[in-house]
């Protein structure tokens, strides 16, 4: 390998670790960027899979975090903005979309905590009724913004007032990352795990 091939392959590695080169994940022929940009703050992606229902593909979900981590726990202490962004892959009646996670809302959700989150949880549930039918590659996004709150963006269009608590974003993560998900395997591919 002469000096020039050894720099630029040492350059490319270098950019590659910045996330300079870093190319876009397809899951189930949705791509997915890595990285965004979300209120100006570059988050990678942290990792992203499918949620079946029996044996059906319902949705890719993906995380995106500042830095990677492994763990839940890592996950809902990682400071700084995150993103949950989920993409369709079927049509499905968006009341029952919301159903779904309220149920896995309230199930990894400490009883201690869940008064308290009640309030926003309805609003939740308003804001996927309000949609009726979300097609196969609609896309909502749910993003922790410090100083601002949790933002629901539905088909790029940000949904209703930010919620404050930060409490309501670590329960909706428990959604996917909680010790019940949605779906086990999504749940290890967000947190990057090999498949």
């Amino acid at each position: 390998m002469t000096l020039t091939t050894r720099c630029i392959a040492g350059l490319a590695g270098l950019m590659l670790s910045f996330g300079v080169l870093a190319a876009p994940m397809e899951v189930s022929g949705i791509k997915l960027d890595d990285p965004v940009e979300v209120n100006g703050t570059k988050l990678q992606l942290n990792g992203a899979g499918i949620r079946y229902k029996a044996v059906f593909k319902v949705y890719v979900g993906a995380l995106y975090l500042g830095k990677k981590a492994a763990t839940p726990e890592e996950v809902y202490a990682a400071p700084g903005v995150k993103r949950i962004s989920i993409t369709l892959l079927r049509e499905i009646d968006s009341n029952e979309l919301g159903k779904g996670f309220t149920k896995a809302f309230e199930e990894n959700t400490p009883k201690t905590e869940m008064s308290k989150l009640i309030p926003g949880l309805i609003k939740m549930g308003q804001i996927f009724a309000s949609q009726k039918k979300l097609q196969a590659g609609d896309n909502f996004t749910i993003d922790w913004i410090p100083g601002t709150g949790t933002i629901i963006t539905v088909k790029g269009k940000p949904q209703g007032e930010p919620f404050k608590e930060a409490e309501f974003f670590t329960a909706l993560m428990r959604i996917w990352l909680g010790p019940q998900p949605a779906d086990w395997k999504l749940k290890d591919a967000m947190l990057g795990k090999p498949a």
